[in-house]
């Protein structure tokens, strides 16, 4: 269980001052200029030995990530991108960062764009999230007045603009290209790789994209050391995290706590339990709507990270659990989430295109049980025709939560498909 002074995010329920000075009495933007005078490779060296993982969901390492930026320019600048697009279904974290501890966003894109040798940065955030862009450009505007941000940054000696963007509200702009192409002012959609964002990304030119939580956490990461930051959790999924818990809990929330702990302690001890006891337990989706749901017998010994879940076929993702309990219709539940992606693709590859509408529609009488027991395999080798064969991973994220659904609940949906049948009779 992480103590206190552990905590990296000091202000995530907004009961401190959120200002620049509120933000220095906590212990940030204290020595900037010194964690960056510390020079770019060490920086990266620094990132890699904490074993942070992304936070937005694919787990990238990020110091890795940080490496392939070139070390010589050629010319051209390079940025920093931080996707605040957060669109996902039930995750609610990186808004709690920009609504209450902007500053430590800011400070950790100053030192990151030192680190990958960009003089400028972009925040593009989120169409509905109207106070958060309030409350982080007036965070930006108070480090301006005050000289951390703009010429010789901090007292860094270092150049440094942060530019906040203000999306439109759609799901596909998360995808790390697709947000490139909308921050350039064209349509929302995902681009081929390669060329990746590091060769050639916004204008362009070298680029990196990373999320809000991954650039907020680095300022405290140098200042503790990465041994700190790596001593919490299992090896390969280190550090704290914030985690989300909404849907059938006592107390929903956000919280900050030590990667690798039970799912079942976080649940009772942060979300005060499911909602009926334990054993009301149905199902849980461990990290966003894309993440495929895990039946209540697999959660007992179930570890919150990214491994075990890989392992039991299933993703961390973001770390924002829905939890459902046992009077949910679990099959309505997919249903609705496949009605999401239909929604948000882009439309640009067509098994993404034509797969997501055939799979809602085919979910849509699962759902009523006006199908036939042989269409649950057909449905599955839809999802496996759709997963891995678009440009981007929407079309994997559409299928994962119906592929979950028929491997932990298919006896649910012959169920339902035999009564319609003995009901028609």
């Amino acid at each position: 269980m992480l103590k206190d002074q552990d905590r990296i995010f000091t202000n995530l329920y907004g009961m401190h001052d959120r200002s620049l000075n509120g933000a220095k009495k906590r212990g940030h933007w204290d020595n900037t200029a010194g964690l960056i005078a510390d020079g770019r490779d060490n920086i990266i060296q620094k990132m890699k030995d904490s074993g942070l993982r992304g936070r937005g969901g694919a787990g990238f390492p990020t110091g890795l990530k940080w490496s392939f930026m070139p070390k010589e320019s050629d010319g051209r600048p390079a940025y920093l991108v931080i996707n605040a697009d957060e669109s996902e279904p039930a995750t609610c974290k990186d808004r709690e960062i920009m609504r209450h501890d902007p500053h430590t966003l800011i400070e950790g894109a100053l030192i990151a764009s030192f680190a990958m040798n960009a003089h400028a940065s972009y925040i593009y955030i989120r169409g509905e999230y109207i106070r958060e862009r309030e409350a982080l450009q007036a965070a930006i505007d108070e480090c301006y007045e005050a000289g951390m941000l703009g010429a010789n940054a901090a007292g860094s000696g270092w150049d440094f603009d942060l530019y906040l963007t203000h999306g439109a509200g759609a799901y596909i702009c998360g995808e790390e290209t697709a947000l490139l192409e909308s921050l350039e002012g064209r349509k929302g959609m995902p681009r081929m790789k390669p060329p990746f964002p590091a060769g050639a990304g916004l204008y362009g030119c070298p680029t990196t994209v990373n999320n809000v939580e991954s650039i907020a956490v680095v300022p405290t990461i140098l200042r503790r050391g990465p041994d700190w930051f790596s001593s919490f959790g299992r090896p390969n999924n280190a550090g704290t995290k914030l985690f989300a818990i909404t849907g059938h809990v006592n107390t929903p929330c956000v919280f900050e706590e030590e990667m690798s702990m039970s799912v079942r302690e976080l649940i009772e001890k942060h979300g005060g339990g499911v909602r009926g006891g334990w054993d009301n337990l149905k199902a849980l989706i461990p990290g966003g709507a894309s993440c495929p749901v895990l039946r209540a017998d697999q959660l007992d010994d179930a570890i919150m990270d990214f491994d075990w879940m890989r392992e039991n076929k299933s993703s961390f993702g973001t770390g924002c659990m829905i939890v459902m309990d046992q009077s949910t219709d679990i099959i309505k539940a997919v249903w609705r989430l496949s009605k999401f992606f239909k929604h948000e693709s882009c439309g640009q590859c067509t098994p993404c295109r034509e797969g997501t509408g055939w799979m809602m529609r085919v979910m849509e009488r699962l759902v009523t049980g006006n199908a036939s027991v042989e269409e649950i395999d057909m449905l599955f080798d839809v999802t496996k025709q759709v997963e891995g064969h678009t440009i981007c991973a929407l079309g994997d994220a559409a299928a994962w939560p119906i592929q979950g659904l028929i491997r932990n609940f298919r006896d649910e949906i012959e169920e339902r498909i035999k009564g319609q049948a003995i009901a028609a009779e």
